[in-house]
Order: C-alpha cells, then structure tokens, then sequence
C-alpha cells in the first residue's frame, strides 16, 4: 500500500499516483452539471464555433473565465489565430443548436452560423443574439494539457441576457431547468 506523502509532498512524490482511465474520467464528470454555450471567434467566412459546457468564471478583477477546447477543433486554432472569442450561453429550445456546433449533423466552418441570428461583439467575436447571455473576451492566456487548449479569456463586454432556463450537459444529455 501506497502512503500519502502528506500535505507539503512535491510534485515528483505525487507523480506515482496512476491516473484513472478515460472511461472512469468520463463517467464520473458526467453527474457534473455544466452550462452549454457556443465558444465563436472569426469573421464572415473565417468564423468558427463549438459547442462547450467546459466554460467557467476565474475572478472578476480583472472579469475573466475559462474555456477548454480540444486542440482538433478548427476553433482551436482561429481563436488563437485571432485573439479574441465569444461566449454565447445556450437557453431552453436552443438543444437543437448545440447539437449544430457539436458537429452532430455533420456541418463545419462558417456554415454552422447560417440557421441563427448572430451580432458582432466589440471584438467582432460571433454572438448569438437569442443567447441567455453573450460574453467578448480577448484571449489574456492559452495552455495546452493533453487534448485541449485552455483559453483563459479577459472579458471586455457583456450582453444583456434574453429571457429563458439555461440548458445544461448532465449525465450526457442536453437538460433545462426550470426557473421557479
């Protein structure tokens, strides 16, 4: 048996802790319930999106969040070509869009943005005009960690929210919840 090395241990001494397998790591972050948004940088026919339900606040001074994008994604590499993306927060009626940018029917690039009203951010990111809420962030950090880009986004303007539950990702499944 393997003894904890104690609060103060280094990181070689924890580097004997095996990692779990994907398959445990999956199943286990599926009981994680997480908002769905659409992660947007570019312009006209260099626009790219996603959807993501890894985006997560980091502080508010300055207004940052984060947002985890596999490094195949054709996003990947046009926010960090492009320095800037939005944040476009998802609403109850709005599954089928997630599906759209989670390349489910099999429609990529600029064309994922043809079949919903979209306004520029003052970045000229892609915002969702029937969004819950639209963030525009500048890309303040990139780090890459096994599949994915971590963008970590400084937040220079927010939309005023529409009306409506947010849609979240839980055990799989696209889920609302009821605002009471």
């Amino acid at each position: 048996m393997t003894r904890h090395p104690g609060p103060r241990a280094s990181v070689a001494q924890l580097a004997h802790f095996p990692p779990v397998e994907a398959s445990e790591f999956r199943e286990a972050l599926r009981n994680l319930a997480s908002g769905v948004a659409i992660v947007a940088t570019g312009v006209g026919e260099a626009r790219r999106g996603l959807t993501a339900s890894s985006v997560t606040s980091i502080c508010a001074d300055p207004p940052c969040l984060l947002v985890s994008v596999n490094t195949k994604s054709e996003a990947h590499d046009s926010i960090l070509a492009n320095g800037y993306f939005g944040i476009s927060l998802l609403r109850t009626g709005q599954e089928a869009l997630a599906r759209h940018f989670a390349g489910l029917d099999g429609v990529g690039g600029a064309d994922r943005f043809k079949n919903a009203p979209w306004s520029e951010g003052v970045t000229g990111a892609p915002l969702l005009d029937t969004a819950i809420c639209a963030i525009d962030c500048v890309l303040q950090q990139h780090q890459i960690v096994g599949s994915h880009g971590i963008f970590i986004g400084r937040i220079v303007a927010t939309r005023r929210p529409c009306a409506g539950n947010p849609v979240i990702n839980f055990q799989g499944e696209l889920r609302t919840l009821p605002l009471t």
